[in-house]
């Protein structure tokens, strides 16, 4: 896992918007899968800077989001389809019948949940999976205990995911109990993740994430087992790792490399 500690949070969210600009200019077809929530916003702001001043083109992007709440229409302003158009696809050029977000009022969960993991199959897979974490640890909505092998499917939310998107909600009785969610195993089949931490209350995650053992209760942690993974998180995030200066070391050693074949 390649660990890229920035200053701050502006810091994460221009760096991830490079690797996502890049992909996109490298392969113009890409398919990106995208995450939701407030770390994410700052790298989704970078990318519509990126189309309006330097012409980065969104319109053969395929996309494909994590989650969803069950139970929310498209237009609930705490749906993440909603979020995402409000935070990203309203201001680039991409093709909405590309943008997958699931849908939180299904009639059959088992079925469309299949058809999820077959229109990412159709589309030739995930190139690049976008990805926030939990303060215990989870990606996407895959809380502790979930299957390392898991795909996309129907999941009930703890105690703690509930009272930490209760002031997106108002009240902890607001928050949905229900999300589809994509599967940690669905997750490691991407091509590439890209994970992405900011704050001190990340950092016990972070570093369960990077050094501790994989396990099903820290979800994030299989991450260990994917080929290709890069963590860019703030100094804050990176406070409990015991490896910082190393992965320091590591950067500096990549940034010559990518000089030397001017990337």
């Amino acid at each position: 896992m390649r660990v890229i500690v920035e200053p701050d949070s502006s810091g994460v969210s221009r760096t991830a918007a490079r690797f996502v600009a890049r992909l996109v200019r490298h392969k113009p077809t890409c398919v990106l899968g995208l995450a939701t929530g407030g770390t994410p916003l700052g790298m989704y702001q970078e990318l519509i800077r990126m189309h309006r001043d330097e012409g980065l083109d969104f319109s053969r992007v395929v996309t494909f989001n994590l989650d969803e709440y069950v139970g929310l229409g498209p237009t609930h302003p705490q749906s993440y389809r909603y979020f995402m158009q409000q935070n990203l696809f309203d201001h680039i050029n991409i093709d909405q019948r590309n943008t997958h977000v699931p849908d939180g009022r299904a009639l059959d969960f088992e079925a469309y949940c299949a058809r999820y993991e077959q229109t990412i199959e159709d589309e030739g897979g995930i190139d690049l999976q976008v990805l926030g974490i939990g303060g215990d640890g989870h990606i996407a909505f895959n809380e502790p205990g979930s299957s390392l092998g898991s795909r996309t499917r129907l999941k009930t939310l703890t105690a703690e995911t509930i009272r930490d998107n209760a002031r997106f909600f108002g009240s902890v009785e607001q928050v949905p109990r229900l999300a589809i969610t994509m599967g940690v195993g669905t997750i490691l089949e991407s091509r590439q993740c890209l994970l992405l931490a900011t704050g001190e209350a990340k950092a016990v995650a972070i570093r369960e994430t990077v050094e501790g053992p994989v396990t099903a209760q820290v979800t994030a942690s299989a991450l260990q087992l994917h080929r290709d993974v890069i963590a860019v998180i703030d100094e804050l995030a990176a406070a409990r790792l015991a490896r910082r200066d190393y992965y320091r070391e590591v950067e500096r050693a990549q940034e010559l490399l990518e000089a030397d074949r001017g990337e």
